[in-house]
């Protein structure tokens, strides 16, 4: 029970009066409960979500939980941003630089989870496109913001499933086989390779970057797991008695974009709000940087 939900107390960071978050996917699941906190701590909070209507409507449900404060510090701003096409990304990165003076914490949340084959808008295998390469490109549009605000955070939320997970440069589209469960393994291994590259490239800027697992969480991210439906009231069961609530599973993200403890940490895993060892597949320098190399050219940051 203790290892599958893990800490559950909830992260006290410091207050995040006068800063700003983004936090992708926050219209539900560990995204919504990592946005209701930080309001609560007083952010400026963007929600970066595909599906606008809903996430005005959970924007609605956290300020009527959170409540109105009559200081007025902390702000929820719904922005439409939909990781499965890079125009969408580059119109939300644009917006935000044009509108944004400062940006303290991006929090690369959204994923996508053992889906069948499907293809991005710009031609990529939904897991790696949408879980890798759109925060990849995101990541890099804001960087010259999140520089300029430093000290900042950058927040990668991956997975322990990245364990099952290899990155094969010779089918990173898995144009020649596919296994939904292999391929939402590599995406977040690509995660992880991608935020150490990072932490190593913004040594010295002010700019932290560190990854985390949240556990096993109850939220929808698993929809396109087929349950047969005679195992559906046990799995529902077994799920409410031993898996993470949302906000038990954004304690991590929390406490990675809040917590005075982790100041000036980066490069690093997190599980827990602890500090975790990682593979050494996950720990490949060499791998890192030819998976960056190639994110770069795949989503059109080079030619």
């Amino acid at each position: 029970w203790r290892w599958l939900r893990g800490a559950a107390r909830p992260v006290r960071g410091g207050s995040m009066r006068g800063k700003t978050v983004i936090i992708t996917g926050a219209n539900s699941g560990l995204g919504r409960a990592a946005a209701a906190e930080l309001l609560r701590m007083r952010a400026r909070v963007i929600m970066g979500c595909r599906d606008r209507a809903r996430a005005e409507r959970a924007a609605r449900e956290i300020r009527a939980e959170v409540g109105e404060r009559e200081d007025g510090a902390g702000e929820l701003v719904v922005r439409e941003l939909d990781l499965a096409s890079l125009r969408s990304v580059r119109a939300f990165c644009h917006r935000v630089l044009q509108e944004e003076s400062r940006l303290d914490v991006l929090i690369n949340n959204a994923g996508i989870f053992q889906c069948p084959y499907m293809k991005t808008e710009d031609g990529f295998e939904m897991q790696f496109g949408v879980n890798h390469l759109g925060h990849f490109l995101l990541t890099n549009l804001l960087l010259g913001l999140l520089k300029n605000s430093a000290p900042s955070r950058i927040v990668v939320v991956s997975s322990k499933l990245y364990k099952y997970g290899e990155i094969n440069f010779e089918d990173l589209n898995s144009e020649i086989s596919y296994n939904k469960s292999f391929c939402y393994s590599r995406s977040k291994l690509a995660n992880i390779l991608f935020a150490r590259e990072l932490a190593r490239r913004l040594e010295g800027t002010g700019v932290t970057v560190n990854s985390l697992h949240p556990g096993i969480v109850r939220t929808n991210l698993g929809r396109h797991v087929n349950i047969p439906l005679l195992a559906k009231p046990l799995f529902n069961l077994v799920s409410w008695a031993f898996f993470k609530t949302p906000l038990e599973g954004a304690q991590t993200s929390i406490y990675l974009a809040s917590s005075p403890d982790v100041e000036g940490v980066s490069g690093k895993y997190f599980g827990d709000c602890k500090e975790e060892e990682l593979l050494p597949k996950a720990m490949d320098d060499l791998v890192a940087r030819k998976l960056w190399d190639i994110s770069e050219v795949m989503v059109g940051l080079l030619k």
